[in-house]
């Protein structure tokens, strides 16, 4: 099951698509006027499909402007067919196209293609809770500005965020950020979480969760 936004200005294409996604038991969410959407809701959707041809800001624009803060596939619906216009499409950022009009067997067999690779582990950057996390370089982004976080903080961070939704003790968040030969005590990570809440409140609502008597997970 993925989260899916399908951006299309014609209402019975996107009951269309909504009903054959949901065999697969997708989340799809229908959206008619993309300039309605908040950038900070892109980060909860695994594959974003978006029509080319849309009154006001067409596709192509649309996919310029959102994809230094999308991270995840982005599949433009088209009736253009010529190579100058998929040449462009795929060269604003776009994975890949599916001309209309479309089987069913193919919007489908495309989408799950697409969800397959991404369930693969992120190497370089992943996007959630409207933070993109840069893997290589170590550091975490909200709209192309870098928080200032420490080498410790960065890595309590990244394994929380890797591991969405479950709660960790104080000690195994230690663990996993410094080893069994850690110079300090679990202790400490009360305190960097204390510094990262306060250094992404200038951003973003913290995503780490205290839960009480146990630990912290990444909400």
């Amino acid at each position: 099951m993925a989260r899916i936004l399908v951006i299309d200005d014609e209402p019975d294409i996107l009951t269309l698509i909504k009903n054959i996604l949901h065999k697969d038991n997708h989340l799809v969410t229908t959206v008619t006027n993309p300039e309605k959407i908040l950038s900070s809701e892109f980060v909860k959707y695994d594959l974003i499909l978006l029509d080319v041809m849309m009154p006001g800001m067409d596709g192509f624009t649309f996919c310029l402007k959102i994809r230094d803060v999308v991270d995840c596939p982005i599949i433009f619906l088209t009736a253009k067919a010529m190579e100058i216009d998929i040449m462009y499409g795929l060269g604003l950022g776009a994975d890949d196209y599916i001309t209309k009009p479309f089987g069913m067997g193919e919007l489908r067999a495309r989408v799950n293609a697409y969800l397959r690779r991404e369930n693969r582990e992120k190497r370089c950057t992943f996007c959630i809770s409207g933070l993109k996390f840069n893997l290589l370089g170590k550091e975490v982004l909200v709209n192309s500005k870098k928080i200032p976080l420490t080498k410790s903080e960065y890595n309590i961070c990244e394994f929380l965020a890797k591991n969405q939704g479950q709660v960790f003790s104080k000690e195994k968040i230690y663990e996993a950020v410094y080893g069994y030969d850690g110079e300090s005590d679990s202790s400490a990570i009360t305190e960097h979480v204390k510094n990262i809440r306060a250094k992404l409140a200038f951003f973003v609502k913290s995503p780490i969760e205290t839960i009480w008597g146990i630990g912290y997970k990444w909400e």
